[in-house]
C-alpha cells in the first residue's frame, strides 16, 4: 500500500516536472515583456528568500524548544527527537513545495502573455499547466512526507502495537507544515493586499491612470504580491491542510484497527494518491474553443472529469482497504459532493455573470459608499450557504460512520462517527490538486494581463488576458 502511494507521488512529481518543462520551453515574448517579467521575478524571489530565512531561524528555535519541553514533560527523549525532526521535515517540505510552485508561476506569466498574442486556448493551457505544477507538487510532497515518515518510524514492521503508535509520532510533520503556512499566508497575504491597495490608490485615485499602467511603479509590487500571496502562500496553506488531515485521519484509523488493521490507517494516503491521478487527467483535459467559449467552461470541464475519476478512485480504495463498506464510501461521496458544492457557491458569488457581482457593479455607478455597502452585504450573505453545507456534511458523515460500524462491539459510536467525518474530509480534499492548480491559475493570468498592459500590446490581446483574469479572480476564491 505504501509502495503504491510513494510510486504515485513520484509519478505526480514527474508529471509536474514535465508540465514545468512544457511551459518553460514556450515563447517568452518581446524584450519589453521580458523586462517587466524579470522585475516581477526579482521581487517575488527576494520576498520569498527573506521570508524563508525568517521561517528557518524560528523553526530551528521552536524545534529546540519542542525537544526540551517534550522531553521534560513526557520524559521520553527519543519521542521528543522524533517529533522535532518531523516538525523540521514538515516545514522543509512545505517551504520547498511552495517555492517550486512560485518559481514556475513567475515564469509562466510571461509565457501566458506571449501565448495570448496567438490564441485564447494556448494562453489558457499555459496558465493552467503552470498552476498545475504547484497543485501536483504540493499534494505529492505532502503524501511523500507523511508516507516516508510512516515507514521510517516503523510503520512497515509487523508489531501491531508499534504500528498504532506511528501516526502519533509523525504529528510534528503537520505542525511544521502549519508553522510555514502561518507565515506564508499572513506574510504573503498582508504584502499582497498592501501592494494592491497602494497601487490602486496612487494610480486610479490620485493620478487617475488605468490599472497596470506602466507609469505607476507600484504595479510591480502589486504583481509580485499576487505570486507571494496567492501562489506560495496558498500552496503552503493547502500543504498544511492535506498533511494535517492525512495524519488526523490516520490517528482515527488506529481506533478501528480491530476491524481493518493497518489498512484503516493507510486508507487516507491511498485515497489521496488516487485523487492525484484524477487531477492529472483533469489537467490535461482543459481546453477552450477559440474566442467562442467562456474560459471558465474549459476549467470546469477539467474539474468535472477530476471529480468523476476521484469518485471512482475513492470507491476502489474503499473496496480494497475498507472491505467494500458502502457506508464509508458514502462518507467519501459526501465529502466530494461538498467540495463540488463549495465550487458552485464560490463561482456564484464571485463570477462576473451572476447576480452578486452584477449588483456590486451596479452599486458602483452611484459612488463608493453604495459600493462598500453592496460589497459588504454580498460578503456577509456568501458565508451562509457554506456553513449550512459543511454542517450537513459533518452530521451526515458522522452518522454514516456509525452505521458502517453497527454491531461491532470493539468500536465505539464516537470512534466510528469521527472516522466517518475523517473519510468525508478525505473525499472533500480528493480534488485539491486540481483546485490548487485553478487557484494558481489566477495570479498567473493576473500577471500576464499586467505584462500585456505595461508593454503596451494591442487592445485585442489585452481583451484576451482580461477574460482570463476575470476567470482567475473567481478561481483564486476557491481555496
Amino acid at each position: 500500500m505504501l509502495t503504491l502511494v510513494i510510486l504515485i507521488s513520484l509519478c505526480s512529481l514527474a508529471v509536474a516536472g514535465y508540465l514545468a518543462y512544457d511551459v518553460l520551453r514556450r515563447d517568452n515574448g518581446t524584450p519589453e515583456m521580458r523586462k517587466i517579467s524579470d522585475a516581477i521575478q526579482s521581487g517575488a524571489e527576494a520576498f520569498l528568500r527573506r521570508q524563508n530565512q525568517t521561517i528557518g531561524v524560528l523553526a530551528l528555535a521552536l524545534a529546540a524548544l519542542m525537544v526540551f519541553l517534550y522531553a521534560g514533560v513526557k520524559g521520553d527523549a527519543t519521542a521528543a527527537k522524533h517529533t522535532a525532526l518531523s516538525f523540521l521535515f514538515g516545514a522543509l517540505c512545505s517551504g520547498l513545495a511552495g517555492y517550486i510552485g512560485m518559481w514556475v508561476s513567475i515564469r509562466s506569466n510571461i509565457r501566458t502573455a506571449s501565448a495570448a498574442r496567438r490564441s485564447l486556448n494556448e494562453a489558457l493551457q499555459t496558465a493552467m499547466r503552470g498552476g498545475a505544477v504547484s497543485g501536483l507538487t504540493v499534494v505529492a510532497m505532502s503524501l511523500l512526507g507523511v508516507g516516508g515518515l510512516f515507514l521510517l518510524m516503523g510503520g512497515s514492521g509487523g508489531d501491531p502495537e508499534l504500528i498504532k503508535l506511528v501516526p502519533l509520532k509523525i504529528v510534528g510533520f503537520g505542525f511544521g507544515a502549519s508553522f510555514v503556512a502561518l507565515f506564508a499566508q499572513l506574510g504573503g497575504g498582508i504584502y499582497t493586499k498592501a501592494a494592491d491597495v497602494g497601487a490602486d490608490l496612487v494610480g486610479k485615485v490620485e493620478a487617475g491612470i488605468p490599472e497596470d499602467d506602466p507609469r505607476n511603479p507600484a504595479v510591480i509590487a502589486d504583481l509580485v504580491g499576487d505570486n507571494v500571496g496567492d501562489c506560495a502562500g496558498r500552496g503552503a496553506d493547502l500543504f498544511e491542510s492535506t498533511a494535517a488531515e492525512n495524519i488526523g485521519a490516520m490517528i482515527l484509523g488506529v481506533s478501528l484497527y480491530p476491524v481493518f488493521g493497518v489498512q484503516g490507517i493507510l486508507f487516507p494516503l491511498v485515497a489521496r494518491a488516487f485523487g492525484l491521478l484524477a487531477a492529472i487527467v483533469g489537467i490535461f483535459c482543459v481546453s477552450v474553443r477559440e474566442d467562442e467559449e467562456d474560459p471558465m467552461a474549459g476549467l470546469n470541464r477539467g474539474y468535472y472529469i477530476t471529480t468523476v475519476l476521484a469518485i471512482v478512485g475513492f470507491y476502489a480504495a474503499v473496496h480494497w482497504l475498507l472491505k467494500g463498506n458502502l457506508w464509508l464510501f458514502g462518507c467519501g461521496l459526501i465529502g466530494i459532493v461538498t467540495s463540488y458544492a463549495f465550487v458552485l457557491i464560490t463561482q456564484y458569488y464571485t463570477e462576473y455573470k451572476y447576480r452578486p457581482v452584477k449588483s456590486i457593479a451596479e452599486a458602483a455607478q452611484t459612488g463608493p459608499a453604495t459600493t462598500i455597502i453592496a460589497g459588504l452585504a454580498v460578503g456577509l450573505e456568501c458565508t451562509a450557504l457554506p456553513v449550512l453545507v459543511i454542517s450537513a456534511a459533518l452530521l451526515a458523515s458522522y452518522y454514516f460512520g456509525i452505521f458502517a460500524m453497527a454491531g461491532i462491539a470493539e468500536i465505539s459510536r464516537g470512534s466510528a462517527g469521527l472516522y466517518g467525518t475523517a473519510i468525508a474530509t478525505m473525499g472533500m480534499l480528493s480534488t485539491c490538486a486540481y483546485i490548487l492548480a485553478m487557484d494558481t491559475f489566477g495570479p498567473i493570468t493576473d500577471n500576464a494581463g499586467g505584462i500585456i498592459e505595461m508593454s503596451q500590446q494591442p487592445d485585442t490581446i489585452r481583451k484576451r488576458t482580461d477574460r482570463l483574469d476575470a476567470v482567475g479572480n473567481t478561481t483564486k476564491a476557491l481555496t
